[in-house]
């Protein structure tokens, strides 16, 4: 460890050189209320930025324990800093100037949901805060502006610390507002099997976006009204007495005209597994954390999947108990994107008839008697989905707008109107009874074991640098290989994208023997992850910012995509 007044000497004595005598800054300089940590040196001004942290003492930045003395609590309370640490240094972001990125300050972007970042982090010990960042080191040309770095790191840097990171300088009530809210939604989230319940939309609750780019809630839009069949009231410990509607496990039915907000509600319900943060409107939306999203993904590759649950006797005789193709059909992909949830430990699938495969989602009486059964190797889930929840436990929440079928099946069934639910359970049933049910095999089916086990990749193996790309929540490249996540609905954030592509090289680096299942190597991930943090499966020698924390649900489906799996 350094003074700071080394570092400035430094500073001094490498001005206009070559950019590369930066690199001679490296190290951790102790100053009047932290530590600064440079990392890592960018080779030049138009690199990826320097990556930099500061260490602060629990004593030095002042938190009270009881703000992070639960999981819950330790990652709101990470969430509420970064987001005016990030603020703070986006104030004076590029007021150093020069070319490329010089005089560049930023960390993690946070969006709606909250969510655990390696951007900041807390000990929940000690209460020593870690910020990460990202600078530009200033530069004329390609020729060291030291001046425009000792003004970063000894005049905007401590500004934006002192005003982010610091108890006695921040609004408290806001702090103490956002722990709150994490306790109330941990209250809620506790509740929902005790109650028999997969998920809760509380009344007054804003569901609609802004846009398709923008997920802060919608101006003047319909406040979500609970109906009375379905509401229920919580009382968590500190908003007081809340009502909304309870959506009970089993077979729920979402119907209604379009746009009427069918599909709103079920994109609430999706991302409902993560918190959100004070003033999103779904504050209190809170589903089952392990649901996953389902749907049709025409072209995703496939590896020795038991799919026959839903697919049997191909035509060409291929095996269906252990399933493979480079390019999936839609009914395909759904059978195996429903596998694959049933095997990451779901209790609840939500499903939009807009974005799933037409046959695998029902066959009417007629197309059954026009086509007979033993010529038609798909089982469709309208035949599955009392099994799995009587079996199994797997509760369904689908859309529909132009089948009737799944009234027979479903336990519940909403309409929505004009963005406002109402329960039709019984009209509906009384309306089914004068058309045919679809017929169910009585035959229990088989089930999947799960026994799926792979080898690591020779290639990444014998790789001394992989390279792992991020594109947005699209997709991650590990070695130009490219893992596509368009269809994993349920991402939230581009940095939980990146940590997936690590989750996965770690896999094949340190787990996958060709002995464990799948299932087996995704809890090893996240026990990692849970005893380490976060950081640990990246290979970083040094905290830094850009991953946030991904569900098992998602680590099992980017493992499941890997074309050379």
């Amino acid at each position: 460890m350094k003074p700071s007044s080394l570092l400035r000497n430094t500073l001094k004595s490498i001005d206009h050189k070559g950019y590369p005598a930066y690199k001679g800054l490296k190290g951790t300089y102790r100053f009047s209320s932290y530590l600064l940590n440079i990392n890592h040196v960018q080779g030049d001004p138009f690199a990826s930025p320097s990556s930099l942290s500061l260490s602060i003492s629990g004593r030095g930045a002042g938190f009270p324990k009881e703000l992070y003395d639960t999981p819950w609590r330790r990652i709101a309370f990470q969430d509420h800093l970064l987001r005016l640490f990030s603020r703070q240094l986006s104030r004076v972001s590029f007021q150093a100037k020069g070319s490329g990125k010089s005089g560049l300050l930023a960390t993690s972007s946070c969006g709606q949901e909250i969510l655990e970042r390696t951007a900041l982090q807390v000990d929940p010990e000690t209460g020593d805060i870690t910020a990460c960042f990202e600078a530009g080191f200033p530069a004329r040309g390609r020729t060291i502006d030291a001046r425009g770095l000792e003004k970063m790191l000894f005049d905007l840097i401590p500004k934006a610390a002192e005003a982010s990171l610091y108890y006695q300088n921040i609004r408290r009530e806001n702090l103490i507002r956002d722990i709150h809210l994490a306790d109330d939604q941990q209250y809620i989230r506790e509740q929902l099997p005790l109650l028999g319940l997969c998920a809760f939309v509380a009344d007054g609750a804003i569901l609609p976006r802004e846009s398709g780019v923008s997920q802060k809630p919608m101006k003047d839009s319909v406040p979500f009204v609970s109906p009375e069949a379905y509401q229920i009231t919580l009382t968590p410990p500190h908003c007081g007495s809340i009502t909304g509607m309870g959506i009970p496990k089993g077979i729920t039915l979402i119907v209604g005209g379009g746009y009427h907000g069918k599909s709103t509600l079920l994109k609430a319900l999706e991302l409902g597994v993560y918190n959100h943060i004070a003033g999103d409107g779904r504050e209190y939306v809170i589903t089952d954390d392990t649901a996953v999203k389902l749907r049709a993904e025409d072209g995703r590759s496939i590896r020795r999947t038991d799919i026959s649950l839903f697919i049997n006797d191909l035509p060409n005789g291929k095996d269906t108990t252990s399933f493979s193709t480079e390019d999936a059909s839609g009914s395909t992909s759904q059978a195996a994107n429903t596998i694959e949830a049933i095997e990451s430990g779901t209790s609840l699938f939500l499903i939009d008839e807009d974005t799933s495969a037409t046959n695998f989602m029902i066959r009417d009486e007629l197309m059954q008697r026009v086509v007979s059964r033993h010529q038609e190797p798909i089982t469709p889930l309208i035949e599955r989905i009392r099994y799995l929840y009587d079996s199994h436990g797997i509760s369904s929440v689908l859309v529909a707008g132009s089948s009737g079928s799944f009234f027979h099946t479903a336990d519940h069934i909403i309409q929505m109107e004009n963005y406002r639910p109402k329960d039709i359970t019984e009209a509906a049933k009384t309306a089914a009874k004068d058309f045919p049910a679809v017929s169910i095999p009585k035959e229990a089916p088989h089930f999947p074991d799960f026994v799926r086990c792979f080898s690591p990749n020779k290639r990444l193996l014998g790789d001394r640098r992989v390279k792992i790309k991020v594109f947005g929540k699209d997709s991650v490249s590990i070695n130009k290989e490219t893992i596509d996540l368009r269809y994993v609905e349920q991402l939230a954030d581009s940095e939980q994208t990146a940590s997936l592509g690590y989750a996965f090289l770690y896999a094949q680096l340190h787990i996958m023997n060709g002995k464990k299942t799948l299932g087996q190597v995704a809890d090893e991930i996240m026990e990692q992850i849970r005893r380490h943090g976060l950081i640990s499966i990246s290979g970083s020698s040094y905290p830094r910012t850009g991953l946030a924390m991904p569900r098992k649900q998602e680590i099992l489906a980017c493992i499941n995509r890997y074309r050379k799996l």
